[in-house]
């Protein structure tokens, strides 16, 4: 895809996130405490945990790998999501995720990184380029319900701990994809026109 004046507002939706991220991992640990999701935080008052979390990594690595993922979503994409419709969607995704963990999952006591935002935005572009009349939309769906399913069922899949260096929350990468499908289907429903394809 190439980039042209019209990706702006996309553009900032992306770097954005990614720059808000790093901002956040250069913090440091007391940044990082005081934005990640903690169960007894939240429930003391400290609401701004439910989104802010997703800012937060483990570490470098886990950051890196967040953001790479972020980048391919965004391309896979491409324009068939304005700018607004990636807001709402990050905001939707982040909200089912942090509420999720909070109301559903209550033996989770914390949870940082973007990787249940990212399944919900993954769900959210399959669903919008479905709608497009890309079959893609399909298989990443079915991808994604049987990524989903194996976690579960069995746990996080194999390597993936190794991978981010911790603990991987399966939980949340189903309350973000649940998140990612419910903005999907809004926008689908809202008959968005057709944009300028990939």
């Amino acid at each position: 895809m190439k980039i042209t004046q019209g990706d702006g507002p996309r553009l900032l939706v992306l770097a954005g996130l990614g720059g808000a991220a790093i901002a956040v991992h250069l913090g440091g640990a007391a940044t990082a405490g005081w934005l990640r999701y903690q169960r007894a935080a939240v429930l003391d008052g400290d609401w701004w945990r439910l989104l802010t979390a997703h800012l937060v990594h483990l570490n470098g690595g886990h950051l890196v790998m967040n953001l790479l993922a972020w980048l391919v979503i965004w391309f896979y994409a491409g324009r068939k999501l304005n700018g607004a419709q990636w807001l709402a969607g990050l905001l939707c995704c982040s909200l089912t995720t942090g509420f999720g963990l909070l109301l559903v999952s209550p033996g989770i006591d914390w949870y940082v990184g973007l990787s249940g935002v990212l399944h919900g935005l993954l769900a959210t572009a399959a669903l919008v380029r479905w709608r497009h009349g890309d079959r893609s939309g399909v298989w990443v769906l079915a991808g994604l319900v049987v990524k989903l399913s194996w976690e579960q069922l069995l746990g996080p899949l194999p390597g993936s701990v190794a991978a981010v260096g911790g603990a991987v929350v399966v939980d949340a990468h189903l309350y973000g994809a649940l998140g990612g499908v419910l903005a999907g289907a809004l926008i689908v429903c809202r008959r968005v026109p057709r944009t300028v394809s990939r």
